[in-house]
């Protein structure tokens, strides 16, 4: 089989080529200790930037690329072909809430330096008691002249250890009821009284992805921090900037799909059992068949997304689609991949196994799978 995307040009394959060898080079050989140490070195971000590996579809104006998500998603698609979690597309979102909704001061003042890595960003809007379901919202930003008032919580922040700049949800108006009183505000972390983070935090998965708790004690930043032209428009934002993250996300699970029947091929035919390769069982050949027809499917969906989204015409129900659909799609084809791996495939030294305990999370951030059906179903 041979298939392309239909949005990769030839400016795109040179692209791929300096992403790849780059990731070969510089992030692969890191990965056992980012691993260990739950976060990838700061430097790292850097030598991303250097690499022009982050902001690819920021406008050069602003240190960006100047590409499209296409770019982005090359990106994505190389990191996990080699097996490496990184958190460059929070780094990403992060820039598209400045860009979509920042004053011409905060894009100039803020993306150059992500563009670099110099800066690296996350978003905070999970809480204890507030994931999917935003409106629970507890974290209050008070207006005081000119500064605001943070005090609260926020939990399974990505990026969150070496953040230096925190897109973060808020209630500037407690009183307010549902989604209504929520803002964004970035808060520029780097010596900032009476914030802090807890210890990273101990995940089944994605080992290399520091994330943590935030917390905010009487936090005063700037007023001219908040993003838009006004308070309570943080909820209209998030659901506006949701799209790009989930076809994100649904982009890193097809190429994490694509990647497993891969590697399984490969193995099944170097494995032998009975006196044959595996691969000359009927029963692997048909679990095989199965992986990859879904992973193809799994393509062409996305790829229509993708080009709906550089068009200017991708709806988030169509996005929710794509989230819950690939990241489901994922989990089923990495699982029957395992097991075609047998007692091996569950050995953290295989990247099989790997992949198994990354992509479960997947179902689950940026907006539950269940979550997803729900926005489907509002729609119908």
């Amino acid at each position: 089989m041979t298939y392309e995307s239909p949005w990769i040009t030839d400016e795109m394959r040179m692209f791929r080529s300096t992403v790849r060898r780059f990731i070969q080079n510089e992030f692969a050989p890191h990965q056992a200790r980012w691993s260990q140490q739950r976060r990838p070195d700061a430097e790292a971000w850097r030598k991303a930037g250097g690499a022009g590996l982050l902001l690819t579809d920021v406008p050069e104006e602003y240190g960006g690329g100047g590409g499209n998500f296409g770019h982005e998603v090359v990106v994505l698609e190389e990191l996990a072909r080699a097996g490496v979690r990184f958190g460059s597309i929070v780094q990403s979102v992060v820039a598209h809430y400045v860009l979509a909704y920042g004053s011409e001061e905060q894009k100039r003042a803020w993306l150059p330096l992500m563009a670099r890595g110099e800066r690296v960003g996350a978003i905070a809007m999970t809480e204890p008691g507030a994931g999917s379901d935003l409106q629970g919202i507890k974290t209050t930003a008070r207006r005081d002249g000119d500064r605001y008032v943070i005090n609260g919580s926020k939990t399974f922040i990505t990026n969150g250890v070496l953040a230096g700049l925190v897109c973060l949800a808020v209630k500037t108006d407690p009183k307010a009821a549902g989604m209504k009183g929520i803002s964004l505000i970035m808060v520029e972390t780097k010596d900032l009284p009476g914030y802090h983070i807890g210890q990273g935090l101990q995940k089944v998965g994605m080992h290399e992805v520091d994330t943590c708790e935030m917390f905010f004690d009487d936090v005063r930043v700037p007023a001219s921090n908040l993003l838009g032209s006004a308070e309570g428009k943080g909820y209209p934002q998030m659901l506006e900037q949701l799209t790009y993250e989930r076809l994100a996300v649904g982009a890193s699970a097809a190429a994490m799909a694509e990647h497993a029947v891969s590697i399984t091929v490969k193995y099944v035919k170097d494995r032998r059992a009975f006196g044959q390769p595996l691969i000359e069982f009927q029963n692997t050949r048909f679990k095989l068949a199965e992986c990859a027809t879904e992973a193809h499917i799994s393509r062409v969906f996305l790829d229509s997304c993708i080009q709906r989204f550089i068009a200017g015409g991708l709806d988030p129900v169509t996005a929710a689609m794509a989230k819950y659909w690939l990241t489901d799609s994922e989990c089923r084809i990495i699982d029957e991949c395992l097991q075609l791996h047998g007692g091996y495939g569950y050995l953290t030294e295989f990247p099989i196994a790997r992949m198994w305990a990354d992509s479960r999370v997947e179902r689950i951030y940026s907006g539950a799978n269940e979550i997803m059906k729900e926005v489907i179903g509002w729609s119908l």
